[in-house]
């Protein structure tokens, strides 16, 4: 017998704002788990096509702003977390694409084997990097979702590892990128064991 998927993604504005406006932040945790979810595992079920691209282009079409609402404050080691930080990376290649390319090139010879899990085309250009990360978020509908994270947890160290050759990048922006990819590799495990919701 078939059943019908109802479709996970994307949502109205309306639908970011009724949780954005929640005063309760235990109902707003809750609200953002569920949402997280039903993208998420939603997606792996649903046989439509065009969910990948509406996963990809949420961001775009809901703004990086609303999903900070619902999502930027989740924990690490939850399904909302990991999208936060993939959908955080997203905007930040698609908004500096020139400068990650820089980054990620000053990084890719110190950090080999994440340089090719990553994924990103050599020599790394803005272009591949854009079509890198919205491959990675096409993988949350039609791929492994711990692949998803390893991919995007890869990415990351090598950026880290490219910020901390330059001189004019701060240790704690290394920092942060390095515990985003650490973070994001974590994640991944969890998911592996089943244990990621």
């Amino acid at each position: 017998m078939t059943r019908s998927h109802h479709r996970p993604a994307p949502r109205s504005g309306e639908f970011f704002d009724a949780f954005a406006g929640m005063d309760d932040p235990a109902l707003l945790s809750e609200a953002a788990d569920r949402a997280a979810q039903l993208l998420v595992r939603g997606a792996r079920e649903s046989e439509d096509a065009a969910v990948a691209e509406r996963l990809v282009h949420l961001a775009d079409e809901e703004g990086i702003e609303a999903i900070a609402e619902v999502w930027a404050h989740a924990a690490a080691d939850s399904l909302a977390g990991c999208l936060w930080r993939l959908y955080l990376l997203r905007s930040w290649v698609h908004a500096d694409p020139q400068g990650v390319a820089h980054q990620f090139e000053a990084g890719r010879d110190s950090a080999e084997v994440a340089r090719v899990v990553a994924g990103v085309p050599d020599p790394p250009d803005p272009d591949g990097l854009r079509r890198m990360i919205d491959a990675v978020l096409r993988g949350i509908a039609d791929g492994d979702f711990a692949d998803v994270l390893f991919r995007a947890a890869a990415f990351g160290r090598v950026v880290a590892t490219g910020r901390a050759a330059q001189a004019d990048t701060s240790e704690e922006s290394v920092r942060r990128m390095l515990a985003l990819a650490e973070q994001l590799e974590a994640a991944g495990h969890l998911e592996l064991e089943g244990r990621l919701a």
